[in-house]
């Protein structure tokens, strides 16, 4: 099974043509009688050798970091001399770097090469947190809310660091994500310093922050996707996983602000997750993203579990939600396309050209990234 990225590797490394390339995924498409741009394709997996690669390098690397632990511990190099060590991340850090400069530089595979970029940057950011926490002491940390938000920026710009090196050197898509996702850390540990003994009250506050860099990390996101509307190179893949990121930074906020995400929903609260979840669907379509819908999902299935429990259905509440939320995502999945036509013929030209293409016919092969 070859992938979109794979062809046009085969068209760099000239294999094949551009033209051929461009001719096989029209054949592809009409076979699956589905248009490949809204199938939002990305590789995880390209056979059983990923799994069992997968499988194996997390064993290796719980190993090495049992290992740096030890040696943590028996050098004294821990926190409050029995607690966790940075070598222990530090030396999963850098067995993944190893790892990766076989299986995801010269190997190229996808699911090893996610977990080991996954492996990195966590550990740079443990071993920066851990070496931090342990120079200051973990004592000075009590009560410290500034001191704790100054560590876990530091920890959260080792990481970003790391994670443009990784970039940089192996091109994985998801590093992206991850490189956004540690500034996104950055950015809430700086707050929280600055807030300080204020922390307690100022729940909704960071909530904010959180949905201001969601929308911020969506947006990137945008920018990514509008650079490959057709979705056929590495480009679009990087924006999935940013919008898998943006996804829960927009969501969770927006209904918690809201007051939806007390344990309790009344009558009226549970149409208003139902009408925003409408709004998020339409947004989804708009965009051909799908990660907005599965973020949102486990709030409006208690808003409609809550509703079906007060109209007296208690027991059958569960069963009944997950009939009507599980009809209605495979009615939509079925009819993605002709549900997306009807969203976005209709915008402003402007707009359009950001989003991804409805009909890729007579597009051609674009560079891959």
């Amino acid at each position: 099974m070859y992938s979109n990225n794979d062809l046009d590797e085969a068209v760099a490394a000239g294999a094949i043509s551009a033209d051929s390339a461009t001719a096989l995924r029209a054949f592809t498409e009409r076979q699956r009688s589905t248009p490949a741009v809204d199938e939002e394709q990305f590789r995880l997996i390209t056979g059983f050798n990923d799994i069992f690669v997968s499988v194996a390098a997390v064993i290796l690397l719980v190993a090495v970091g049992w290992i740096g632990q030890w040696l943590g511990n028996s050098l004294g190099l821990a926190i409050e001399g029995e607690g966790p060590s940075f070598l222990a991340p530090a030396a999963v850090a850098a067995t993944a770097w190893g790892l990766a400069l076989f299986f995801t530089a010269k190997r190229r595979m996808a699911l090893p090469s996610i977990l080991l970029l996954l492996a990195f940057v966590g550990g740079l950011f443990a071993a920066a947190a851990f070496a931090l926490v342990m120079a200051i002491g973990a004592t000075t940390l009590e009560n410290n809310e500034a001191l704790g938000g100054i560590l876990a920026a530091a920890a959260a710009a080792v990481a970003t660091a790391g994670a443009w090196l990784h970039w940089k050197r192996f091109r994985v898509p998801i590093t992206v994500a991850a490189g956004a996702a540690a500034v996104a850390a950055l950015a809430v540990g700086l707050l929280v310093a600055a807030l300080g003994d204020r922390l307690d009250n100022a729940e909704n506050a960071i909530l904010g922050f959180v949905l201001l860099l969601g929308i911020a990390t969506f947006l990137f996101a945008m920018w990514w996707d509008s650079s490959d509307r057709a979705r056929i190179t590495r480009r679009a893949d990087v924006a999935f996983w940013l919008h898998l990121l943006a996804a829960p930074m927009i969501v969770h906020p927006v209904f918690t602000l809201l007051g939806l995400n007390d344990g309790n929903a009344t009558i009226l609260e549970g149409l208003v997750v139902i009408l925003l979840y409408v709004a998020i669907g339409i947004t989804a379509l708009a965009i051909d993203r799908r990660a907005l819908l599965v973020s949102a999902l486990a709030y409006v299935l208690f808003a409609l579990n809550r509703m079906f429990e007060q109209f007296g259905a208690v027991e059958l509440n569960v069963a009944l939600t997950a009939l009507v939320i599980g009809s209605a995502l495979l009615l939509l999945s079925a009819f993605w396309h002709q549900a997306r036509q009807a969203v976005v013929r209709p915008l402003p030209e402007g707009l359009r050209a950001r989003l991804p293409v409805i009909d890729r016919a007579g597009l051609v092969s674009q560079p891959a990234a």
